[in-house]
């Protein structure tokens, strides 16, 4: 995938021209309303910004899983409504996304006017990636624009196909999401350091045997490492664990000792005796974990030393938290890094970037998220790119007809 060919709309003339951008709409939303609108708000300058060149812009995106079926309980309207409170304009919405209404929608549009059009995915055409579905997108714009990063590791209509019947361009978004990425993994200042947690090491192999093979030191936390100190022959109790992968761990050990790659796990943990909010709790060593112990964060020597060794590091890659941070006090460990990374990059010796949700959920608790050199709205997407997949969406921009 040739990431160079990519181009953005900064390099075409906009002015009275539909713009079909795929955004990434599918925000949280309670009693009609959005509860967070971070995602929105990400969004709005590149909104703004191509209203303001005279573009008619029109929106798409997915909303939940409503399988290929009408469900007003997944209707784009409240979120076409949070965005026109975040743009200080009218954002007009329109319940089809093909078909003569939509058409009619857009028709009217003028200049510079914003519209959001209903649920992709009230249509089955939308994941089936149906190329007739496609170009019936197509036929309402000028010119496709995905902005969506967190969708584009989805073949859909919308993120792939739409590409190959229109003029395609990457928003401004999707450039900001890719050249932070590749700044960490393909371009990094060196030394480079990962911080990969998690529950389990299953959902995570392909992205550790990516990662030994781009950066110098990677850490392990979460769930992930108690499956690795269980094939360091330490026993974890009662701790959350995959003892079949322990063969697992110990090959991605190897091969990280071949490759250069130093692989840092916990030496103290916090263990409780239950998994919930105010049970006691103390740090032990290693070698004092007890049968009945549950291995909820990493202990303050761990960190201390991860501190350390992040002083060395120029470029940081966060995917995953340290510990169970949602119950009180398990979220220290991840927290105290976190800290201590965000002062490293506000000081200027540190480019970070943090990316999927639990990791922005934690960095959000921590109240270091904006101080990160680039935290990622995506989930899957984020994960996919650190397994070194190629993402459809993006492909789709650099082999379309742009």
């Amino acid at each position: 995938m040739q990431l160079s060919n990519l181009k953005s709309t900064d390099e075409v003339e906009i002015e009275g021209k539909t713009l079909l951008v795929r955004a990434d709409l599918n925000v949280p939303v309670r009693d009609g309303v959005v509860s967070d609108a971070t995602r929105l708000e990400r969004i709005v300058p590149g909104i703004r910004a191509w209203s303001e060149r005279g573009a008619r812009v029109v929106l798409l995106s997915h909303f939940g899983r409503p399988k290929g079926k009408r469900d007003e309980t997944m209707s784009l309207r409240p979120i076409a409504a949070a965005l026109s409170r975040l743009l200080g304009r009218d954002v007009v919405f329109e319940d089809e996304c093909v078909g003569p209404k939509a058409r009619r929608a857009v028709d009217v549009l003028n200049d510079g006017d914003v519209c959001v059009l209903e649920n992709l995915r009230f249509h089955p055409g939308e994941e089936a990636n149906e190329s007739i579905f496609a170009k019936d997108l197509a036929t309402l714009g000028d010119i496709y624009v995905n902005d969506a990063f967190s969708a584009a590791h989805r073949a859909h209509a919308s993120t792939e196909g739409l590409a190959f019947q229109l003029p395609a361009f990457a928003g401004p978004l999707m450039m900001e999401e890719i050249g932070a990425l590749q700044a960490a993994l393909e371009d990094p200042k060196r030394p480079t350091a990962a911080v990969v947690g998690g529950a389990k090491v299953s959902t995570k192999i392909p992205v550790l045997s990516n990662l030994i093979s781009k950066v110098d030191k990677l850490i392990i936390g979460g769930g992930m490492a108690n499956t690795f100190l269980l094939a360091d022959g330490i026993d974890v109790g009662s701790s959350l664990a995959e003892p079949d992968l322990v063969d697992e761990a110990r090959r991605i050990t190897v091969l990280a000792g071949e490759k250069g790659c130093e692989i840092l796990l916990p030496i103290d943990v916090v263990v409780a005796k239950e998994f919930k909010a105010g049970t006691p709790a103390r740090v032990v060593e290693l070698d004092q974990v007890a049968s009945g112990d549950m291995i909820l964060d990493v202990g303050p020597r761990t960190v201390d030393a991860l501190s350390a060794m992040l002083e060395g590091c120029k470029t940081l890659l966060w995917n995953g938290p340290l510990g169970a941070f949602e119950i009180e006090p398990f979220g220290d460990g991840t927290f105290a890094l976190a800290h201590h990374a965000a002062a490293l990059t506000k000081s200027g010796r540190l480019v970070s970037v943090a990316g999927g949700g639990d990791t922005v959920a934690a960095l959000n608790a921590a109240g270091v998220a904006g101080d990160y050199t680039y935290v990622s709205s995506a989930g899957g997407a984020f994960l996919e790119w650190l397994e070194g997949k190629e993402l459809p969406g993006v492909a789709a921009l650099t082999r379309g007809t742009g």
